[in-house]
């Protein structure tokens, strides 16, 4: 597939964006994304549709008429949580349109470690032998990888002590050689399952930036820009210039770069913001493709330092730009290919939607409780009396079709990491213990509280400092108290198994049964079932399982 560069005539200039400046400067500009996660088709955004590879497409062809040396890069997750139409051919047209946009290099994020080390590179370098033989080389009957550079500065193999993917990418542009440095955040391990990260190292993401820059000044680039997979948050709107209070893991990183880096692109919050930090510019275009990030570097040719960054944040807007023929005909292939699969009917909903979103004053969503009960459903002739899921798990609301009739696709983009159960025997103590880990690390309010299946009860207290939150003689299951010394079958995802996101205590678990079982199934026959019994699933108003004291 060629990389489709051919301007239009259009009256596409953004202001500020193709600048005079004095012959002793030159202007770069990029343009940035982030956590696509294969969503090939526009998505809600706000109160519309935004994104879409074709519209991406669209807009970035029409930026070129602007300047044709713009470079496109990311920060991560291009891959990986994806929506079926992607994930069912292992996200091979997604890293097949990223090809045709014209993708120069991004950061490795933590999704694309999914489906383990082996995959991820050969999704990157090409080749049909996959753990995933089923996805792999499905769409099309080769596969010959990302035309661009996956770049992990600081993922090392513990092997050969090098870097698992190249470290950074050197382009020159206009006369000037640019730096891409790639990081992903150093926490990745708690948030991928350990098989599939074996034998890899994460080390500091500030560290790893700085040291290469002596070798990048030997090679002659004079401009340095990070592409990390870390965010943060700021109280800023998507498009303002600039906020001052970007806070969350990215800023103490920033803080620590080297002064001669002038800009960082972010990732993995999932939020739109243009900050400025200790001097440096720090983006990020949110989520999904509904926005690119449009970056102007102004580089002085005598000494090749950037002397002034800026950058605007642009919502992609389906149709606002002529086409790119090949990336609309790529995109209408793989609907076409999947459609048959993913429109198949599922089982009937009581609801239109089940959501996601926590319910008011309560630390449970409605499809949190759903997907709980699933699981442990699925476990039952495992023995399994308790079932927790975590909220990271659970990607999007179930949305029913026509007659709330629920598809195979919709189910999909639930959850779509293809998580197998695990049940395990915890004692009572072990399980009050594991409740105490909820505020451990990340703050509930990142990565929420554990969703619980029906019958399993407890209260916490907001008052009480971490460790003692959890009402010990609250911890009941069917209206019995949970005895510190006895013993209980519990299932999990086996990310959580491994003790992921922080459950440290599940590795305690013994007895160990490894069902078989994928979460998406687990959803499936619990959807079907509920249906057959005349249960709907979503027909009761979901009731807290977990109380909070205030």
């Amino acid at each position: 597939m060629k990389t489709f560069l051919r301007p239009l005539v259009l009256a596409a200039l953004l202001t500020g964006c193709a600048a005079q400046h004095p012959d002793s400067r030159v202007e770069l500009t990029l343009a940035a994304l982030n956590d696509l996660h294969g969503y090939l088709e526009a998505s809600a955004f706000e109160e519309r549709k935004a994104g879409g590879v074709d519209a991406l497409a669209a807009t970035l062809q029409a930026w070129r008429t602007d300047d044709p040396d713009m470079l496109l890069v990311g920060a991560g997750d291009m891959i990986g949580a994806s929506p079926a139409m992607s994930a069912m051919f292992a996200d091979e047209p997604t890293i097949a349109a990223l090809n045709l946009l014209g993708m120069r290099a991004t950061s490795v994020g933590n999704h694309e470690f999914d489906a383990g080390r082996v995959e991820l590179l050969r999704q990157a370098k090409g080749g049909c032998t996959s753990p995933r033989a089923e996805k792999a080389c499905q769409f099309q009957p080769s596969w010959d990888g990302a035309k661009f550079s996956y770049l992990a500065a600081n993922v090392i193999d513990t092997r050969t002590g090098e870097t698992l993917l190249p470290a950074y990418r050197i382009e020159e542009v206009k006369g000037v050689k640019v730096a891409f440095i790639g990081t992903v955040l150093k926490d990745a391990p708690e948030l991928i399952a350990a098989a599939s990260i074996t034998g890899l190292q994460f080390i500091d993401e500030a560290q790893a930036v700085n040291r290469l820059l002596p070798e990048l000044r030997a090679q002659g680039a004079t401009v340095f820009v990070v592409l990390i997979h870390q965010g943060g948050t700021s109280k800023a709107k998507y498009d303002q210039q600039y906020c001052d209070d970007l806070g969350g893991d990215i800023a103490d990183v920033v803080k620590r770069l080297d002064p001669s880096i002038r800009l960082v692109v972010s990732g993995h919050s999932h939020t739109g913001y243009l900050c400025r930090v200790d001097g440096k510019l720090v983006t990020q275009a949110e989520k999904f493709g509904h926005m690119l990030s449009r970056i102007s570097l102004v580089v002085d040719r005598k000494t090749g330092k950037v002397v002034d960054a800026s950058a605007r944040n642009i919502v992609v807007e389906p149709g606002k730009y002529a086409s790119v023929p090949e990336v609309d005909a790529l995109v209408a292939s793989v609907r076409a290919r999947s459609s048959a699969v993913l429109n198949r009917p599922v089982a009937k909903i009581a609801v239109p939607s089940i959501s996601r979103t926590l319910m008011p004053d309560a630390d449970e969503s409605p499809l949190g409780q759903v997907v709980a009960d699933a699981l442990l459903a699925a476990s039952g002739k495992w023995g399994a009396q308790i079932a927790f899921t975590n909220t990271g798990g659970i990607r999007t609301s179930l949305d029913a079709g026509a007659g709330n009739v629920v598809s195979v696709a919709q189910t999909q983009a639930v959850l779509p990491f293809g998580n197998e159960l695990v049940v395990m025997d915890m004692t009572g103590g072990q399980i009050a213990t594991l409740l105490e880990q909820q505020w451990d690390g990340n703050e509930p309010d990142k990565r929420g509280l554990l969703q619980v299946s029906e019958g399993f009860t407890y209260t916490w207290d907001t008052g009480k400092p971490k460790g003692q939150r959890i009402v010990r003689d609250s911890i009941r299951l069917h209206g019995l108290p949970i005895e510190a010394g006895a013993s209980y079958r519990v299932a999990v995802f086996n990310f959580l198994a491994e003790g992921n996101d922080g459950f440290v205590t599940f590795r305690q678990g013994s007895n160990r049964a490894a069902t078989g079982v994928r979460d998406v199934d687990a959803l499936r026959n619990y959807l079907v079932r509920m249906e057959q019994d005349k249960k709907l699933a979503g027909a009761q108003d979901a009731v807290p399982r977990i109380i909070r004291i205030k």
